[in-house]
C-alpha cells in the first residue's frame, strides 16, 4: 500500500501555515512536503508536525527568484556562492522539521551561457549539495521537470537525470520521479520506474492534462500505483496536483481506489 503525502504548496493552499499541516492531518495523511519554508515561520511548521505526528517528508533547496520566474540556480556559474549559503540554509531547517529529504531544482538555461559550462557548473553543485546533506544525514534528490511548463528547464528526462547522478558520481544523490513531468515527457512510466528502481529515492503524482487529481486526465492511476506496489517500492508517493476544487473534495479517489477507508 502507497504511502501518500501531501504536497501543501498546492493542498491544502486556501489555508496559511501551518494550518495546512492540520488539515491535512484531519484527511487522513502522515506525511507533507512543500516546495519552499523559507518565508514561513520554521518553528510553527515543527510545532504543527509535532503535534499532529507527521512526517516531513521533504522540501526544496532555495531557487533564487521563485515568484519572478527562476527556477533554480544549480546551473549558473555566477551564482555558485549563493547555491552554496542556500544548502546550508536548507540543511538547517531540515534539521529543524527532521526532514530526510531535500530536492534541488536545475535551474533553466542561462542566456550567453554555453551548455558545457552550465552542465559542469551542476555537477559540481549536485555533488557539493550531494556531500554535504550527505554529512546531515539527509538523501539529496534531482528532480526531471517537462519542458511544457518549464521552457529551457536543464533536467527534463529520466536520462538526463540519471546521467547527472552519474556524473556527480555520489552515492547521495537520488531521483525523484514525477509521473506527471514523465508522462509528458517521455510516457513509459511502469517501465521506466521498473527499470531505475534503485535510483527512484521519491515519487509524485497528477492526472494529465491539467495537472489534477488522478482520475481526472489520462493517466491509469489504479494501475500505475498498483504496480509501484508491486515492483517494491517503498519510499513516498506524494500528491502534487493542483485541486480540481477544494483539497477534501479531490481526495475521494483515495476511498474509491480502497487505499483509505
Amino acid at each position: 500500500m502507497p504511502r501518500f503525502a501531501a504536497n501543501l504548496t498546492m493542498l491544502f493552499n486556501d489555508s496559511p501555515f501551518p494550518e495546512r499541516i492540520d488539515r491535512a492531518a484531519r484527511a487522513g495523511f502522515s506525511g507533507i512536503e512543500f516546495l519552499f519554508p523559507y518565508s514561513e515561520d520554521v518553528d510553527a511548521i515543527r510545532d504543527a508536525l509535532r503535534r499532529n505526528n507527521i512526517t516531513q517528508v521533504l522540501f526544496n533547496l532555495p531557487a533564487g527568484d521563485f515568484a519572478g520566474g527562476e527556477r533554480g540556480i544549480a546551473n549558473d556559474p555566477t551564482r555558485t556562492e549563493e547555491f552554496r549559503e542556500g544548502v546550508k540554509q536548507a540543511l538547517d531547517i531540515a534539521d529543524t522539521l527532521d526532514c530526510s529529504m531535500l530536492n534541488c531544482l536545475s535551474g533553466l538555461a542561462v542566456d550567453g551561457v554555453d551548455h558545457d559550462t552550465q552542465w559542469k557548473t551542476l555537477v559540481e553543485n549536485f555533488r557539493y549539495a550531494a556531500e554535504q546533506a550527505e554529512s546531515a544525514g539527509v538523501l539529496q534528490l534531482v528532480e526531471p521537470i517537462n519542458t511544457f511548463d518549464m521552457p529551457g528547464f536543464m533536467v527534463s528526462s529520466t536520462s538526463e537525470g540519471l546521467k547527472l547522478i552519474n556524473d556527480v558520481g555520489h552515492s547521495n544523490l537520488k531521483l525523484q520521479y514525477d509521473v506527471y513531468h514523465m508522462q509528458r515527457m517521455e510516457g513509459e512510466l511502469i517501465g521506466t520506474m521498473k527499470a531505475n528502481l534503485e535510483m527512484i529515492e521519491h515519487i509524485q503524482i497528477a492526472d494529465n492534462p491539467g495537472r489534477h487529481q488522478p482520475g481526472t486526465g489520462e493517466i491509469n492511476y489504479p494501475f500505475v500505483l498498483s504496480q509501484i506496489d508491486q515492483m517494491g517500492y517503498k519510499g513516498w508517493v506524494s500528491l502534487e496536483y493542483v485541486p480540481d476544487g477544494k483539497t477534501e473534495a479531490t481526495l475521494g479517489w483515495l476511498r474509491d481506489w480502497g487505499y483509505w477507508s
